[in-house]
């Protein structure tokens, strides 16, 4: 049943002529908010209820609004009910169909409501619900991260600062800086998801309702842990909202951190990684090309989402109390901002698990091929007593004059090491080996090779455990 008939305003007798339809259709909210219909529905489910359960409406009247909303529940999943544009938005469009569904009791579900707490009701509604669905992604993004860990605690890759060699890494070590992230990304989510669940379903407009309505009673049918104190914060507060794509930024954040280093590995000039063909593509023009679009993709898609957070903002930021038209524009931003985080979520974690593989024998030839063991020097002669500065002076100079004789360090011999430095011994080759340099960094938090394994079980008891709120 395609709402698209001219229906009457549902504005009171103050306005004489209907909308010009250019400006009905700039006003109308009806094309993105319909996304939000089961929300309306459920929370005008617990608002009937409210009203029978105070004495505002009888209980059958009640009944049969319950009734009315869930028919046209079934009706929107089947298929059946698409409302039109005439509707303005999805809250009048449930209201009419429910008058024609159950006659003139419809016209009661209004009572003490207003469009303002109502659709402050169904946004949070909505974003409680996903908040909870990208913490279960992040989840399974943080286990693919474990998994991939697991296999590589021992397997090295180089460590880098300003995108120059530094020290070299457990491949697991790095992985896991990615699950830390990760971490912090649901536990945020989870510290939001308290401010979203408060109900401001009662605030009417703005100044509350002179019917005696039981504003707890509809919080505890909807599962909200609270209602807000003030009814005019209740209908114009959007602070949920920006904290959330606050959050959906960070975590874009470390999904295109990850993605510009994939993007990076895959190169032939770095040679880490192949991405599979299942999750890349090719030139038109090249046939030798293999293309990362997906860490592309979410790196491209990150500064969309932030752009969402800096729009939201720049419109909270000269609002007066209490609801404003402008706050009609929040919920383009929160849709797509919602849709990309879980789509980039799945993508990346299907990329992780299954459409990419690294290159182990590229990677160890890529630790035995640089000065990245140069502050094991400095170290090893501080352990003998050289002041660390000293020592310091002395590998750079060391690295100087290997760089112009075209050597590593571990090309020097015995002889060479002692003219340096008579502190030098034999077991400076075993010093100076990435295996060693990296298990040697045994600090809590550090790449060591047992520092990774026990972060790996910390890592796993973290997201085995069940908290309260997950």
């Amino acid at each position: 049943m395609n709402q698209t008939s001219s229906q009457p305003s549902t504005w009171s007798q103050r306005f004489e002529s209907a909308l010009h339809p250019a400006i009905a259709r700039f006003n109308a909210s009806i094309g993105f908010d319909i996304r939000l219909i089961e929300y309306d529905i459920t929370g005008s489910q617990a608002h009937a209820r409210m009203l029978a359960h105070t004495g505002i409406i009888s209980a059958e009247e009640g009944e049969k609004l319950v009734r009315g909303l869930e028919q046209i529940r079934q009706e929107y999943r089947q298929g059946f009910f698409n409302p039109g544009i005439d509707a303005e938005d999805v809250h009048l469009a449930v209201e009419r169909r429910l008058t024609e569904l159950v006659g003139e009791v419809g016209k009661k579900l209004h009572t003490a409501r207003s469009r303002n707490d109502q659709v402050s009701t169904d946004t949070r509604l909505y974003l409680r619900d996903q908040i909870q669905q990208i913490r279960v992604q992040l989840r399974e993004f943080q286990s693919v991260l474990l998994n991939l860990a697991e296999q590589h605690v021992e397997t090295l890759i180089p460590g880098y600062t300003h995108l120059q060699r530094a020290q070299p890494l457990s491949l697991a070590h790095h992985l896991l800086a990615y699950f830390e992230m990760g971490q912090r990304d649901w536990e945020r989510l989870g510290e939001i998801y308290q401010r979203v669940n408060i109900s401001p379903l009662g605030s009417g407009a703005l100044a509350g309702t002179t019917f005696p309505i039981d504003r707890h009673y509809t919080a505890q049918l909807l599962n909200f842990s609270g209602v807000y104190a003030n009814s005019l914060d209740g209908v114009s507060d959007r602070d949920f909202a920006i904290e959330f794509l606050c959050a959906a930024s960070l975590i874009m954040v470390h999904l295109s951190r990850l993605s510009e280093e994939m993007i990076l590995w895959a190169s032939e000039e770095f040679g880490f990684i192949t991405l599979k063909d299942s999750c890349s593509t090719g030139s038109s023009i090249m046939p030798q090309k293999k293309n990362p679009d997906v860490p592309e993709l979410v790196r491209g898609k990150t500064g969309r989402v932030f752009g969402h957070l800096q729009g939201l903002l720049v419109l909270m930021k000269g609002l007066p109390l209490a609801y404003n038209k402008d706050l009609q524009e929040d919920k383009e931003a929160l849709f797509d901002a919602v849709i990309t985080v879980q789509a980039c979520l799945e993508a990346m974690t299907i990329l992780l698990r299954e459409g990419m593989e690294f290159h182990i024998t590229r990677l160890q030839a890529a630790v035995n091929e640089d000065f990245s063991n140069a502050t094991d020097v400095a170290d090893y002669l501080a352990a003998k007593g050289v002041p660390f500065r000293e020592a310091y002076n002395l590998v750079g100079k060391v690295v100087k004059t290997s760089l112009a004789q075209g050597k590593l360090l571990k090309d020097l011999t015995l002889d060479e090491w002692k003219g340096l430095h008579p502190a030098f011994e034999a077991d400076i080759y075993d010093a100076i080996a990435p295996a060693r340099v990296v298990a040697a960094r045994n600090s809590y938090g550090g790449t060591g090779f047992e520092q990774v394994r026990r972060a790996l079980q910390t890592a796993k008891n973290r997201i085995s455990h069940k908290n309260a709120d997950d």
